[in-house]
């Protein structure tokens, strides 16, 4: 029993001398098996991967250009978030990947970044490479059918990935979350990377 109770001691105190794990807020998906990068053209034609961005923090959103509410929202919400990192703001990839390949031309996404942020890239996958991409970060995205052909619109999810500098899956954060709770998330990511 003696022995028992040195080696709980022992853990205790191990325990107690290991770095403390950042505390987030958004979702941890540290060591997660999916989500693990991009291999899209973005909105300049220029093919991009999520290496080509390393030392960033690199924050990946699903949407599409005509979305009437959680896509501007979100957007507006990383500008924000930029704004608030300060001088660090420069350590921040914002990527929007559309999940309307069909509508959402280099040109339109071009110009509907800039309504953002110049620094902010989109990615558009071909209709061919979407599915896979989608899956490969547990999006869900579906057509919603109009009243005529081109007036359809997309559901899909509403959340950010995070990535850390060193290219690795960290944070999900949720839609709605706010600019202050997800620029103090990556506050520690530059902290500890």
């Amino acid at each position: 029993m003696a022995g028992a109770a040195a080696l709980a001691l022992t853990a205790g105190l191990l325990t107690a001398c290991a770095p403390d794990k950042p505390q987030f807020q958004s979702v941890d998906l540290t060591g997660a098996d999916y989500a693990q990068g991009f291999a899209l053209a973005d909105h300049n034609g220029q093919p991009r991967a999520l290496k080509d961005f390393a030392g960033k923090v690199v924050v990946v959103f699903f949407g599409f250009t005509q979305c009437p509410d959680a896509c501007p929202t979100s957007m507006a919400e990383l500008a924000q978030v930029k704004q608030l990192l300060g001088p660090d703001g420069d350590k921040l990839q914002v990527i929007f990947i559309t999940v309307d390949p069909e509508r959402d031309t280099p040109e339109l996404l071009k110009a509907y970044m800039a309504n953002f942020d110049p620094t902010f890239l989109a990615l558009r996958p071909s209709m061919d490479q979407l599915p896979q991409v989608a899956k490969d970060f547990k999006v869900y995205y579906k057509k919603v059918e109009g009243k005529t052909p081109g007036s359809y619109t997309m559901d899909h999810s509403a959340g950010s990935y995070i990535f850390d500098g060193k290219g690795r899956i960290r944070l999900y954060n949720r839609y709605g979350a706010g600019a202050e709770v997800l620029a103090s998330d990556i506050r520690l990511l530059l902290k500890n990377t």
